[in-house]
């Protein structure tokens, strides 16, 4: 634990600045982890990407104009993979260190059925990076379970499910379901109160508080992202989706009047935390570029920036079509994207997008869900 302390400052201190890439840090760092401390190459290279996490999360922070220094890593853990843990059939578990393997015994609860174990005898679920902490003298290992990603579904037929995101509404699919973003910007408002009055107070003791504030409000934030993403992902499950489709978010501070860099790091999470949940469900996720997509007809095609009439309204000045500004988006990010798969090598993988009645087929039409009216 001490060497992988020091193999993460040893990182931190070369990438500090320049990088939180973590095949960047990995090219590096790797060369002066292993001749600075102890341990094997694997280790080397999972503690080059954990110092990779910890700077994209610094710098997280500093877009939000938050204080935070350069890493000290003090903390007792060690972080370990596949490659460098290993459970044996008769219930110990082999784990990699600096002087060889070692084997140690689980002690898990004595119930046969305890959730550990389910985990541990189930064949759907792998274990994958897990973490050793030391605390007063016992080591504790927190256990990572992965479901092996399903086949993604490529049938001739496929559909996509589109997917708008916003303030008001954090995300709508082209199916009309509708994530509403009242819970996290209420949130948001209560914990910037709060910031505020504990900067003005100023005291050592105050300073602390914040630190706990901050992550507080992270950790509430990620808990919400989750909830939404969960509902994306069972939304496609529902619709038969092959792909889910967002917006790329190069410039989206820019689109969105009111949006700020915490937005910004809310559209990321959401979208990594879809991604690796619509994975185990054998779906794909892609982006498409959002251009016109606010401004753009999904009935007709017309674009023009009066059909945006106002922040939640769109009325097509062409023909007239009225519809939620944002699920106008979705529906024009799931035909997008059928479009760039279609043009891309794989020609056959989807055709249409999903609606709540049935699907869109882009220069052939809608197609209604057991005799359901387009909607």
């Amino acid at each position: 634990m001490q060497e992988w302390q020091n193999a993460c400052q040893i990182a931190a201190e070369s990438a500090w600045g320049v990088t939180t890439d973590a095949t960047s840090v990995q090219s590096m760092a790797y060369d002066a982890v292993r001749d600075g401390t102890s341990l094997k190459s694997q280790h080397a290279i999972l503690a080059t990407h954990r110092v990779a996490d910890t700077l994209r999360s610094i710098t997280e922070k500093h877009d939000r104009g938050w204080d935070a220094p350069k890493p000290r890593f003090t903390s007792p853990t060690v972080v370990y993979d596949e490659r460098s843990m290993s459970f044996l059939d008769d219930g110990t578990v082999s784990l990699a260190t600096t002087e060889g393997r070692v084997s140690a015994t689980l002690r898990l609860p004595d119930k046969k059925d305890g959730y550990q174990q389910q985990y541990l005898d189930d064949e759907a679920w792998e274990h994958t990076q897990s973490t050793l902490h030391e605390r007063d003298g016992a080591f504790f290992l927190h256990i990572g379970f992965k479901k092996p990603a399903e086949p993604s579904r490529q049938p001739e037929y496929g559909t996509v499910l589109g997917v708008d995101l916003g303030i008001d509404n954090i995300a709508v699919t082209s199916t009309a379901q509708f994530f509403s973003g009242s819970e996290l910007e209420h949130r948001r408002r209560q914990f910037r109160r709060k910031r505020r009055r504990l900067k003005e107070t100023g005291t050592r003791s105050a300073l602390r508080t914040l630190i706990g504030i901050e992550n507080k409000e992270r950790r509430i934030a990620r808990e919400i992202l989750h909830r939404v993403s969960n509902g994306i992902v069972a939304e496609a499950e529902r619709y038969c989706c092959d792909i889910i489709a967002f917006e790329a978010l190069d410039g989206i501070r820019n689109r969105l009047p009111a949006g700020d860099v915490f937005h910004s790091w809310a559209f990321r999470r959401l979208i990594e935390y879809t991604t690796y949940k619509a994975r185990s469900a054998g779906i794909r996720v892609t982006r498409v570029s959002p251009e016109y997509t606010s401004q753009r007809c999904a009935e007709c095609g017309h674009v023009e920036e009066a059909n945006r009439s106002s922040r939640d309204e769109f009325v097509c000045q062409s023909c007239n079509a009225r519809s939620n500004a944002d699920y106008n988006a979705a529906k024009n990010i799931g035909e997008r994207a059928v479009r760039c798969v279609q043009q891309s090598t794989q020609r056959t993988s989807v055709s249409r997008y999903a609606l709540k009645s049935g699907t869109v087929t882009p220069d052939e039409g809608f197609t209604p869900r057991d005799g359901g009216v387009r909607g």
